[in-house]
């Protein structure tokens, strides 16, 4: 029998027009619903909320992935003097940003920030089990001023510790931490960043997955480099399978894959999301017949989009996801599909999409009181 491969999104999705026109809690709620709606009517097997609940109308080049974690905090401040500013901008690797996100200033703790509520809200519209996406830890040390600790392992780890408490008791199928600052100039901080995003991985209770890309900003790639440099840093890391950018990556970048631990299952982008065209069924279908061709039957777990989808239009977008099943149609020889889960179960290590669909209360050992937070 062929393994199966399942499909998912990344994260984002852009925000409808009549949400950033009259946001409200409501709105957002609605929003998240159909952004779910969407997905499952597609065909995905394992949809994301789309991260409509960090949507912040000042930093949409990111969808407010550095700004939603930070700005509740305690121990940063988000005003930037001109003093900051000029501070930052010689930092290492922030250059592409518009404007400093924040300034350590004392110890971090959680302050407000309560995950649990916004992936609850979520799992209350999902329909069905989900992926909560969480900004890695290693990510957010570099992207800040630091004022406080003047260490980089100790920024870090701070940043993790708050994040392990907080996705611990998170009630959804799967928890991805995102990471895309690994510079060809840092890699020396591959352990660092490993042991930082592995703290918080070892505190999910569900399927832990980690998305690694090259940059979106503003829909642009903002990183040099190619996967044969990440290997041993992804070796390093706790996850079940992994999200990579692949679509708008040369192929030959495959090669390199073949050399990530067995114990983790790969995740192939399938979708570019830097460019408007529509992918064609028979697109797809090659480049996961490529992947594994190259890989080998079995390694690949996972076809999705290369990142998040919120710099393009929504007509765009859902034309994106509706061909990634379409595509995927040829590899897997099925002439139909079902698009609805009805019951949210969490998703272990070894799922299938029939363990998906079916829903069932308690599989793989994880307690049943988690699928019915839902």
């Amino acid at each position: 029998n062929k393994p199966k491969i399942l499909t998912t999104t990344v994260g984002s999705y852009p925000a409808p027009d009549w949400f950033i026109a009259y946001p409200s809690e409501q709105t957002r709620l609605d929003a998240t619903r159909v952004v779910f709606d969407i997905q499952r009517q597609a065909g995905i097997d394992l949809p994301t909320d789309g991260e409509v609940y960090r949507f912040d109308v000042n930093h949409p080049e990111t969808n407010g992935m550095i700004e939603y974690f930070l700005r509740s905090l305690s121990g940063l401040r988000t005003e930037i003097s001109r003093t900051d500013w000029d501070a930052y901008f010689r930092l290492q690797g922030t250059g592409f940003r518009k404007r400093p996100p924040a300034v350590v200033t004392d110890e971090i703790g959680e302050g407000f920030m309560n995950l649990f509520a916004d992936c609850t809200a979520s799992g209350e519209v999902a329909g069905g089990p989900f992926k909560f996406t969480v900004t890695s830890p290693y990510m957010l040390s570099r992207l800040v001023l630091d004022n406080h600790y003047h260490d980089r392992e100790a920024l870090a780890m701070a940043f993790a510790k708050v994040l392990a408490r907080q996705v611990e008791p998170l009630p959804c199928a799967c928890v991805q931490l995102d990471e895309a600052n690994l510079l060809i100039e840092n890699l020396s901080d591959a352990p660092l960043a490993a042991k930082a995003i592995n703290l918080v991985l070892d505190s999910v209770t569900c399927q832990r997955a980690v998305h690694l890309c090259f940059g979106n900003y503003g829909g642009q790639s903002v990183r040099e480099g190619d996967w044969s440099m990440l290997i041993d840093f992804l070796n390093l890391l706790h996850t079940d399978h992994l999200v990579l950018e692949m679509a708008h990556r040369p192929s030959e970048e495959l090669q390199a894959l073949k050399s990530i631990h067995p114990r983790i299952k790969l995740g192939i982008g399938v979708i570019d999301i830097k460019i408007n065209h529509v992918e064609r069924p028979e697109e797809i279908a090659r480049r996961i017949e490529t992947a594994e061709k190259i890989l080998g039957l079995g390694r690949v777990g996972w076809v999705h989009p290369d990142c998040g989808f919120w710099m393009l239009k929504r007509s765009v977008v859902d034309a994106k996801i509706g061909a990634i099943y379409v595509g995927f149609l040829p590899c897997e020889g099925k002439q139909t599909k079902t698009c609805h889960a009805p019951v949210a179960a969490p998703v272990g290590p070894n799922i299938g999409r029939d363990d998906i669909r079916a829903g069932a209360a308690e599989p793989f050992g994880y307690p049943a009181q988690r699928a019915q937070r839902f």
